[in-house]
C-alpha cells in the first residue's frame, strides 16, 4: 500500500526540473507511506515516478519502489495489493527469472515484462492503481483495479502529463489549474460526491474503474476498459447459478473463504473492522475459522444509544472467539474530527460516517497496519433498505387511481411536524421522530413514472437546476450503468444495484474507507469486492438476495453456521452520526459561518436564499435538513482550504 505519484514533461521544457517537482508531489502522499519514499528520474525523457511506502510484504529493500524490470526495460510504481502474486510467480517459473525479493511489487511487473499489460490484468487478484513506464518505447501506462478501490487522479496541463494517488498530489505539483468543472460540482451538490471519470477540477481526472490510460510520446492518450460490471452482469444472466440454493450458498461461502484467506497475506500485524453487522460479522467469522490464533477486531461505540453498535460486535466478537477491541468516543471526539476532513478529502465529499472511519482507523492502526473491512455486501447482495422499499414506492406509485401528482399534493398540505405528532399519537409509534421529513421526501417520488429517475430522484441531495447557477446549472454527466439498465431491461432492483456499484460503492463508499483509513497510514482490504465475488453475485437468483422485507439471504445463510441468529438478526443499522442534533447544537456556528462564506455564492453560484432558507428552517426545527446542508457545508470548507 502506498502513495504513487509521477509526472512527464512531453515538451521537456519544464522551468523546474521534473524530479524536484515529482519529490514534492510524493511528500505530499507521506501518511500513505511512512515507511520511505523515493524518486526515479528518465532525464531523457523528462519523466519522473514517486512512490510512498507502506510496507506490508517484503519490509526489506527488495520491495522498495520505484521498481526495475529485471531486464530493464520497464519502471513501475505501484499502489495496492495483489493477493494472488503467489500462483502468478509459479506460473513465471518457467521464465527463469532471478527473483530479487518476495513482494507482489515484483511479481507483477515481471508479469507485465513477460506476458504484457493486458493479459497480466486478467490475471490479476486484488486492488490496484499502477504507473508504468516503457523506457524502450516511450510509453506511459495507468491502471486502475476493476472496482475502484484504490485511486488515481492523473491530467495533461500545458503539455504536462501528472499522476497522483490523491489530488494533493497534484496540487502540490503545481501541474494544474485549480479551475471548477462545472460537471463534478453539480454531480457533488446531487449525490454527494465527484463521480469517477471527472475531478472537481477541470484540468484533472480520477481513472475509472478497471480502465487502462496509454499515453505515448507525442502526448495521445487512449483509454479502454480491461474490466466492466457490465459484462459481469450480462455473463451472470447468461450463467445463472443451476444448482438448488443451497449448493449456490454453499459456492458463495468457499469463494468468500478464499477472498478472506488471500487477504490475511501479510508480513506485518493484521485484524478487522466489526460492526456487528451482517458484512462485517461474516468477513470476521470467514477470517476465524481459517485463523488459528484469535484474530485481532475492533469496533467503535457512542454514548448516543441510536447510533451505537457496539454491544453488537462485542456479542458477536464474543462467540467466535476473537481479541476484540472497543473504543467508546464522545461527541466531541466525533466533532474534533471535523475540521480535518476537508484535508483528507481533498476535493468536496459527503458522507459524514468518514468521522466514525477516521476514528475507527485511528484506533485499529495503534495495533495493527492491515484491516480487513466488511464493505461492498450491501450492493452486490442486497443489502440497503432503498431496495426493500423503492419498490413499494414504485407500485403505490403505479396504483393511485388519480395519479402520483395530487397523492403527492396530499400528502404535503400537512407539515412535517403535523404528520409527527400524528403518527406519535398511534399504539407503538410513541418516539418515533422524522416520518414527516420522510413523507415529504417520498411524495415527490409518486410523480415520477421512470424507475431509474425515481431512483435518481431519491438519492439526491440537492436539485442542481434549483440550487446553481451559471455553467453549473446545465452541467450533467451521464450517471453511470443508467443507460446500461435501461438497455437490458434490468429489473428494478437489478437496476439500482448496477448503478450503486459503479457510482455509489466506488465514489462514496470506498473513496470514504481509502482517504479516511490512509490518513492513518492503515491498509483496508475489502474481501467482498474481490471481482471474483461480484461476478458470482450476479449468478445468484433474487430470492438468495432479498425475499420479503429482509435482504442478503445467501450472507445470513452463511453467517447462521457461525453465528447465532439472534445475533445479527436486527434491523439495518448505517454507520452514521447524530448529524441533524450537532447542526443544531455543538456544530451550530460552525455551519453558519461557513454557509455565510461569501465566496461559496460568487464563485461556485450556488443560490444563496435557497440555502439559507433551508438553515432556518433547520434550526427553527420546522424541517429536518441535515444532510442537503452537511453537503454545503464540506463544499465551503473544502472551498476554504483548497481554493484560497
Amino acid at each position: 500500500m502506498c502513495g504513487i505519484t509521477g509526472l512527464w514533461a512531453l515538451q521537456n521544457d519544464s522551468a523546474e526540473p521534473v524530479g524536484q517537482i515529482v519529490d514534492r508531489m510524493t511528500e505530499s502522499l507521506v501518511h500513505r507511506g511512512p515507511d520511505g519514499g523515493d524518486v526515479w528520474i528518465d532525464d531523457g525523457a523528462g519523466l519522473a515516478l514517486g512512490q510512498r511506502r507502506l510496507a506490508i510484504i517484503d519490509l526489506s529493500d527488495a520491495g522498495k519502489q520505484p521498481m526495475h524490470s529485471a531486464d530493464g526495460r520497464y519502471v513501475m510504481v505501484y499502489n495496492g495489493e495483489v493477493y494472488n502474486a503467489g500462483d502468478l510467480r509459479a506460473k513465471l517459473a518457467s521464465f527463469n527469472i532471478a527473483w530479487r525479493g518476495h513482494s507482489d511489487s515484483e511479481v507483477i511487473l515481471e508479469a507485465f515484462a513477460h506476458w504484457g499489460v493486458s493479459d497480466t490484468l486478467k490475471r490479476m487478484i486484488g486492488m490496484f492503481a499502477i504507473a508504468l513506464w516503457d523506457r524502450r518505447d516511450r510509453k506511459l501506462t495507468l491502471v486502475r483495479d476493476r472496482l475502484g478501490i484504490k485511486p488515481l487522479y492523473w491530467s495533461r496541463h500545458k503539455g504536462i502529463v501528472g499522476f497522483a494517488s490523491e489530488l494533493k498530489g497534484l496540487l502540490a505539483g503545481g501541474v494544474i489549474s485549480r479551475d471548477i468543472d462545472a460537471r463534478a460540482l453539480s454531480a457533488y451538490v446531487r449525490f454527494g460526491y465527484v463521480p469517477s471519470g471527472l475531478s472537481i477540477y477541470d484540468a484533472a481526472k480520477m481513472l475509472r474503474p478497471g480502465h487502462i490510460l496509454e499515453i505515448n510520446a507525442q502526448g495521445v492518450w487512449k483509454e479502454s476498459a480491461f474490466w466492466s460490471l457490465e459484462d459481469a452482469v450480462i455473463n451472470g444472466q447468461a450463467h445463472p447459478w443451476a444448482g438448488d440454493d443451497q449448493s449456490a450458498v454453499d459456492a458463495l461461502e468457499d469463494l468468500l473463504r478464499d477472498a478472506v484467506e488471500r487477504r490475511m497475506i501479510a508480513d506485518v500485524p493484521l485484524g478487522a473492522f466489526l460492526s456487528g453487522g451482517i458484512d462485517s460479522s461474516t468477513v470476521v467469522a470467514l477470517m476465524q475459522s481459517v485463523s488459528d490464533r484469535p484474530v485481532k477486531t475492533y469496533s467503535i461505540g457512542f454514548e448516543e444509544d441510536v447510533y451505537n453498535e457496539a454491544a453488537f460486535a462485542g456479542a458477536v466478537a464474543k462467540h467466535l472467539g476473537t481479541d476484540h477491541t472497543e473504543l467508546y468516543v464522545t461527541a466531541q471526539d466525533a466533532l474534533d474530527m471535523v475540521p480535518k476532513l476537508s484535508q483528507t478529502y481533498d476535493e468536496p465529499f459527503f458522507d459524514s460516517s468518514s468521522i466514525p472511519t477516521s476514528l475507527i482507523s485511528a484506533l485499529t492502526r495503534k495495533e495493527v497496519t492491515v484491516a480487513l473491512s466488511g464493505d461492498g455486501g450491501d450492493e452486490t447482495f442486497g443489502g440497503y433498505n432503498r431496495y426493500l422499499w423503492a419498490g413499494k414506492i414504485r407500485k403505490f406509485s403505479n396504483a393511485v387511481p388519480f395519479g402520483g401528482d395530487a397523492m403527492a399534493g396530499l400528502l404535503t398540505r400537512l407539515s412535517p411536524q403535523h404528520w409527527d405528532a400524528m403518527i406519535g399519537m398511534l399504539p407503538g409509534k410513541r418516539g418515533v421522530t422524522a416520518i414527516g421529513d420522510k413523507i415529504h421526501k417520498v411524495a415527490p417520488l409518486l410523480k415520477i413514472r421512470d424507475d431509474n429517475d425515481r431512483y435518481l430522484a431519491l438519492l439526491q441531495l440537492w436539485d442542481p437546476k434549483t440550487l446553481l447557477t451559471g455553467e453549473a446549472l446545465t452541467a450533467s454527466f451521464a450517471v453511470p450503468g443508467d443507460k446500461f439498465s435501461r438497455n437490458r431491461h434490468l429489473d428494478y432492483v437489478s437496476a439500482m444495484q448496477v448503478m450503486d456499484t459503479l457510482m455509489y460503492m466506488v465514489d462514496d463508499v470506498l473513496t470514504k474507507v481509502d482517504r479516511a483509513s490512509m490518513a492513518s497510514s492503515l491498509e483496508v482490504r475489502v474481501p467482498l469486492i474481490d471481482h471474483r465475488v461480484i461476478e458470482f453475485g450476479w449468478r445468484l437468483p433474487m430470492h438468495l438476495k432479498i425475499q420479503g422485507g429482509t435482504g442478503k439471504i445467501a450472507l445470513r445463510r452463511i453467517l447462521h453456521k457461525y453465528v447465532p441468529d439472534e445475533l445479527i438478526d436486527r434491523p439495518k443499522a448505517g454507520f452514521g452520526v447524530p448529524l441533524a442534533e450537532w447542526l443544531r447544537g455543538p456544530l451550530k456556528d460552525w455551519l453558519h459561518d461557513l454557509l455565510a462564506r461569501d465566496a461559496l455564492y460568487e464563485d461556485l453560484g450556488l443560490d444563496r436564499q435557497r440555502v439559507q432558507t433551508c438553515l432556518s428552517e433547520h434550526q427553527a426545527g420546522t424541517r429536518n435538513w441535515p444532510h442537503q446542508l452537511w453537503c454545503i457545508a464540506m463544499l465551503s470548507d473544502w472551498q476554504q482550504r483548497w481554493m484560497g
